[in-house]
């Protein structure tokens, strides 16, 4: 009642800041950083930053930020093909079972890579 009808009106509860947020500085430097380790994984980023600055850094929050950047390059897949004929002809069921699986597996994960290249 201290506020009559103002309030009544609705006031969400945003917070001025956000508690987890990298800030703008620390953002700055660690691309900085990608840019002179251009060889790193943002795994091996984050743990120099954490090392170097003093301040810690997740590898997903490197990794978002050099993604946001444009920094994250696609890793180089090599394609397998099938073969016509087995280089070494399978001598146990077992081994045939062996084949027939692993080729169903590659099979499904060159067409998810695929898909996920697209």
């Amino acid at each position: 009642m201290q506020r009559g009808n103002a309030g009544l009106a609705d006031q969400s509860p945003k917070p001025k800041h956000v508690w987890n947020r990298l800030p703008t500085e620390v953002k700055r430097r660690s691309v900085k950083l990608a840019l002179e380790q251009t060889e790193q994984s943002p795994r091996d980023l984050a743990v120099m930053f954490t090392d170097h600055e003093r301040y810690f850094v997740s590898v997903s929050t490197v990794y978002r930020n050099l993604k946001a950047h444009d920094l994250i390059t696609s890793p180089a897949f090599i394609v397998l093909k099938p073969a016509n004929q087995f280089q070494h002809e399978p001598t146990a069921i077992s081994q045939l079972w062996q084949t027939a699986t692993s080729a169903h597996l590659l099979n499904e994960s060159a067409l998810m890579l695929k898909t996920m290249a697209s």
